[in-house]
């Protein structure tokens, strides 16, 4: 008789998950599919999948990291309205990933925000363990709501690529499209802090909190470790809607790329988008600097080489900014590895482009 294998047993066990899964799925809910909601945060609407940031069967170039991380639905939130008293979500994922300093609710979970009072207020957030995942299973994320009518705000995960979101109510509650919540287009791209590394929620990154700071809505493509002013990219870029741009650029490339990559990287934009505001982000404070001498000596040449060359990219091109956010309280404490600011650093940071931004962006209608 033979033994069965590693994979027979792993498969067995699963299927008896998934039964006991089943029998324990709260009745009485429909499921409606996120994407017949209203999608915010599409930088390239009309993707085949909707879920996916890029098209990556209409651009090549990427790397095969780069490849997964354009099609994860980080900076992605549907906005609906409904008057269930309790709210789920199911998940059919494609790959994801599990940064060691990100949390899992961030990576691969969910975060759900209710307007009250004009403002967008945190309701519930979770993500399944890794085993729970495979099985599919509904996700609650608030439950006990006093039945009225509320406006819903639901961040996609940051590191995992989705292929149906499914958004479960009451079976007698009505569910509909939340008209868009943001105004205006403003396309984001840049390195592992604009993807969200370090954040407790897919909510708190900088860009999700500008969004419901200012009323803007931000359109992220952040790529964790990949952001280098690469060509390719800014192909992406050029052919995306978007009535500015905001540059999270020069955290990941060496000095040498940034002054070989950075003009031919302005021109292909503004070649396809005349006009439009194009707003870089000096790089943030690392914390990770402090009392490592080659670190602070790398992040001091990196960014003496950003300021030279973006001072020159403002003289030779109009409607090109340069700005410097702030993601360190005075205690320096707001590191989660030496790096990426934690939830407050991501909250100073999106204050802090508040002040900066707007003005810029009001010179062009934008407000």
């Amino acid at each position: 008789m033979t033994k069965p294998t590693l994979s027979c047993v792993l498969l067995v066990v699963l299927a008896a998950l998934a039964v006991t899964a089943r029998a324990a799925r709260p009745v009485g809910l429909k499921h409606v599919e996120a994407s017949t909601l209203t999608l915010c945060g599409q930088l390239m609407p009309g993707n085949p999948n909707p879920y996916h940031r890029v098209d990556t069967v209409r651009f090549k170039g990427f790397t095969r990291a780069e490849n997964l991380q354009v099609r994860e639905s980080a900076g992605l939130a549907v906005a609906f309205k409904t008057d269930s008293r309790v709210i789920n979500v199911r998940t059919v994922y494609g790959q994801y990933q599990s940064p060691v300093n990100t949390t899992g609710i961030a990576a691969r979970g969910y975060d759900l925000y209710v307007r009250r009072d004009g403002t967008w207020r945190y309701a519930g957030s979770g993500c399944k363990s890794d085993q729970r995942l495979l099985l599919g299973e509904d996700l609650e994320l608030v439950a006990n709501m006093d039945g009225s009518m509320h406006e819903c705000l639901l961040y996609l995960p940051l590191f995992a690529e989705v292929d149906s979101v499914q958004i479960a109510v009451e079976a007698s509650a009505r569910i509909e499209p939340l008209p868009r919540p943001f105004r205006h287009r403003i396309g984001v791209w840049g390195s592992s802090f604009t993807h969200g590394t370090g954040v407790s929620r897919a909510g708190m990154t900088y860009v999700a909190q500008l969004s419901r700071l200012t009323g803007l809505e931000m359109l992220s493509l952040g790529c964790s470790g990949h952001s280098k002013l690469q060509p390719y990219f800014a192909r992406v870029l050029a052919a995306a809607q978007a009535d500015a741009f905001l540059f999270d650029c020069f955290s990941n490339p060496s000095p040498g790329e940034i002054r070989e990559r950075l003009l031919p990287f302005i021109e292909t934009v503004r070649q396809a988008l005349p006009g439009i505001p194009l707003v870089f982000q000096r790089t943030i404070r690392r914390e990770g600097r402090n009392f490592n001498l080659k670190a602070d000596s790398l992040e001091a040449a990196k960014i003496a080489v950003a300021d030279s060359m973006m001072a020159l990219a403002c003289r030779r091109y109009s409607d090109v900014y340069y700005i410097t956010p702030s993601a360190t309280p005075p205690d320096h404490l707001s590191s989660v590895d030496g790096v990426h600011p934690d939830d407050y650093g991501y909250t100073l940071w999106a204050r802090s482009l508040r002040g900066q931004l707007l003005p810029i962006l009001k010179k062009y209608g934008i407000e």
